[in-house]
């Protein structure tokens, strides 16, 4: 991800035109970087098919998921405007997820995808962006290795192998799948 140097709102971010990059904005400042790969992308896409079988499954839970083009304006004055991956919205607030411009508020539940490029600090600090916000809960996918690790609100924190089973406590209590499946 990289500083453009451009200071901006959410508002301008949203009208931006199309380049071909993916944005976000942290702390006001613009930060672009290129479309994910190739399995970047199918790592977020195996992780939103698993939670929408759940979801189609459990109808009682409710709420939806969110795609990677989706931008949630997590900060104001100045604004920050994070994309994950995945994102889950409960059946409470989802009204207010489906809107036209970038929902003021964070998701329950995230899912970010490691692109080989991102270091270490952008992953740490977007994870406690993402918990400072108000997330429940956030899974890292690590495609390299093919392990994940959960960040819970309460300060849980785990680090999972492909044999081992990832589970959507507290969010979507019921849900659980196999890490290596997410690969």
């Amino acid at each position: 991800m990289t500083a453009t140097g451009i200071r901006m709102t959410a508002d301008e971010l949203l009208r931006l035109p199309d380049n071909g990059m993916r944005r976000e904005l942290i702390a006001g400042e613009l930060y672009e970087m290129p479309p994910a790969g190739g399995e970047h992308g199918y790592v977020g896409s195996k992780a939103q098919i698993e939670l929408g079988i759940f979801l189609r499954q459990h109808p009682e839970v409710g709420g939806g998921l969110f795609t990677a083009e989706t931008g949630f304006r997590i900060a104001r004055d100045p604004d920050t405007v994070r994309a994950p991956d995945v994102a889950y919205v409960g059946p409470d607030r989802l009204d207010l997820a489906r809107v036209r411009s970038f929902p003021l508020l964070a998701p329950d539940f995230v899912v970010e995808v490691v692109s080989p490029n991102d270091t270490a600090a952008e992953i740490q600090q977007k994870v406690e962006e993402w918990l400072r916000a108000g997330v429940l809960l956030v899974w890292v996918l690590y495609p390299f290795t093919r392990t994940a690790m959960t960040f819970n609100s309460d300060g849980a924190i785990q680090l999972l192998h492909a044999d081992d089973t990832v589970m959507g406590d507290p969010v979507l209590p019921g849900f659980s799948c196999r890490v290596g499946d997410l690969f």
